[in-house]
């Protein structure tokens, strides 16, 4: 199986008025081609902090990311923590997407889940 995600050693912090905020510390996880992962924890854990990374939709400006997110682009591979945001915004999308937790705009409970995915 060829792998499509790699994160290591992630970490995302943000300033705030009393120092640095680590949301998330140390990261790893991979995905291989037909794989699912599904990323649970307790609600303020990183779950959503994680996936915005991968997706680089932080504010570049405040928040710091470091560690290795490397996401395959058919022949190639993207690090996206050094990317630029062009290179990021053309795989979103086309290579990676994301659902968002607000559930009455994510997912529709008439219609099945691998449809709705297909048409994102």
């Amino acid at each position: 199986m060829k792998e499509i995600l790699s994160v290591e050693n992630l970490r995302v912090s943000f300033p705030t008025d009393d120092g640095l905020v680590r949301a998330v510390d140390d990261v790893s996880f991979t995905l291989n081609e037909g794989e699912t992962v599904a990323i649970v924890g307790e609600s303020g854990s990183g779950k959503t902090v994680t996936s915005l990374s991968i997706m680089d939709l932080h504010n570049r400006r405040t928040a710091q990311v470091s560690g290795s997110i490397k996401i395959r682009d058919g022949a190639n591979t993207v690090e996206v923590v050094s990317a630029s945001p062009e290179e990021t915004r053309s795989l979103r999308g086309r290579v990676v997407s994301m659902i968002f937790q607000d559930p009455m705009s994510s997912l529709h409970p008439y219609y099945k889940i691998s449809n709705q995915l297909c048409e994102s």
